[in-house]
């Protein structure tokens, strides 16, 4: 089903006008944009773009793609899918290389708002957690079997959560009650059920942010897809090329950084050894910076705070 324009407007992007001018280095050439989210990002490149230009645009959410299938403008290319198709999707069209790949990796305002995604604990909703609702696990159905030390990791690992053990228990010891109460498979429930067993809350943030974050991760594989298109756009990128991530958590941004870091250092030679410097491989990218949401953005729009951008360049 169509989103409404008012709910594609309710909707702020983060480092919008930062992103696409960080983005567009020649208005004629091949533009990816592997999460569309709402189109914000992907209007306004549209808007800097030549007539002769092409924008590819990837999203695994129904909703995004119908709000993408909306724009009459024969530059976009419009893929359901995962971002992880990159390398695919540009081998089916001849292995062109692109001017610059767009990365926003953030929860798009009417997933996180939409109870019956089941994003957010803030509502009551079925606990899905899908970017994609239409296949694979919902994050009921993996609660309803992982086995504890496998809930233990993903809050752990994927939510930074000090108190994934707590946590693992309190759901364990509920879904041992699912005979009597049920399966666990609302969103409020999980919440309450995390709120009562941490109890605290870390500079306002609810107790249970981290555990939804980590469920959500893991539902949606988003650090391995993210690692994966990393390198698909490195090697899709022309020369002069630009990679642009927006990361909205502290996993995500180390990956970026890590991955922007270790291709952009010259290798370590034994300097014992006869090579001259003009004979040294040269790093594929050069970091340009990294941008983070003014003052003003963040009071706007407080999902901006924990926002950062990277830019590297193709060499």
């Amino acid at each position: 089903m169509a989103l409404s324009i008012d709910k594609i407007r309710q909707h702020r992007t983060v480092l919008l006008d930062e992103a696409v001018s960080a983005l567009i280095t020649r208005p004629d050439g091949i533009y990816i944009d592997g999460t569309f989210g709402r189109g914000h990002h992907a209007r306004l490149v549209l808007a800097r773009l030549a007539s002769v230009a092409q924008l590819i645009v990837f999203d695994k959410d129904p909703q995004a793609i119908d709000v993408a299938q909306q724009i009459a403008d024969p530059r976009l290319d419009v893929v359901r899918g995962s971002f992880t198709r990159l390398r695919e999707v540009l081998a089916s069209r001849g292995n062109v290389r692109v001017s610059g790949v767009l990365l926003d990796l953030g929860v798009s305002s009417p997933q996180i708002d939409d109870p019956a995604r089941g994003f957010s604990f803030r509502y009551d909703g079925p606990l899905d957690m899908r970017m994609d609702p239409t296949c694979g696990e919902s994050a009921a159905e993996w609660l309803a079997h992982a086995n504890e030390e496998e809930l233990i990791r993903v809050i752990r690992d994927y939510g930074e959560e000090r108190f994934a053990v707590r946590i693992a228990k309190a759901i364990s010891a509920r879904r041992e009650k699912s005979k009597h109460l049920g399966p666990l498979e609302r969103t409020r429930e999980l919440a309450n059920i995390v709120g009562r067993t941490v109890k605290t809350r870390e500079k306002g943030q609810d107790p249970a942010t981290r555990t939804f974050q980590a469920i959500r991760i893991h539902i949606n594989q988003e650090l391995s897809e993210l690692s994966i298109v990393l390198k698909a756009a490195l090697e899709s990128l022309e020369q002069g090329g630009r990679l642009v991530v927006i990361s909205f958590h502290s996993l995500e941004d180390r990956i970026v950084k890590r991955f922007l870091q270790s291709n952009a250092q010259a290798p370590v030679i034994d300097r014992h050894l006869p090579i001259r410097a003009a004979d040294l491989p040269i790093p594929p990218l050069r970091i340009l910076g990294r941008i983070f949401a003014s003052g003003a953005e963040v009071l706007a729009n407080p999902r901006a705070r924990s926002a950062v951008m990277r830019i590297a360049e193709r060499v």
